[in-house]
């Protein structure tokens, strides 16, 4: 059902850039914001629908995964710029609430994307992943911002 309203909304979108004449990102954007409300609106039973609700996490998930990007870079940046190291190296294992391979598969990588940090490996019973990173200050905060914020996020768009 998700991949029907995403293919309808889609095709709705490019309906738009037809009508419209007007073949630019931001038109494409505006007609797929623009055909989710419609189709939104038309809907009868919203609470079952996750379509509706997947979209705005999913985008929430990318802003906050492009901050996170930002974030890492200019620290890394910073410190390579300065005289001074201020790493303070570190492998950490994190308890895992992602069971199936997509979702731990995801989160490795979203990790290993962000500079500073290295998925190493996960546990055989697939309940911890083990994760490099260049800025350890304190574990538990480490800990905390990978478990409620890349894998809490995750987990709301995959489940």
């Amino acid at each position: 059902m998700i991949k029907t309203r995403f293919l309808s909304n889609l095709f709705l979108s490019f309906i738009w850039l037809a009508v419209t004449g007007t073949f630019s990102f931001e038109n494409f954007v505006f007609g797929f914001v623009l055909s989710f409300v419609l189709m939104w609106l038309i809907t009868t039973n919203r609470r079952e629908e996750k379509y509706f609700s997947r979209i705005p996490k999913l985008i929430s998930f990318i802003g906050f995964f492009l901050y996170e990007l930002v974030k890492a870079n200019v620290q890394v940046a910073y410190d390579v710029i300065t005289p001074k190291y201020y790493m303070k190296p570190g492998i950490i294992r994190i308890p895992l609430e992602a069971k199936t391979d997509l979702e731990i598969t995801l989160l490795a990588n979203l990790i290993t994307l962000t500079p500073g940090t290295l998925s190493l490996d996960v546990s055989d019973d697939r309940t911890v992943l083990y994760v490099h990173a260049m800025y350890v200050n304190d574990r538990e905060k480490f800990i905390d911002e990978i478990k409620n914020g890349f894998e809490r996020r995750l987990l709301d768009i995959l489940r």
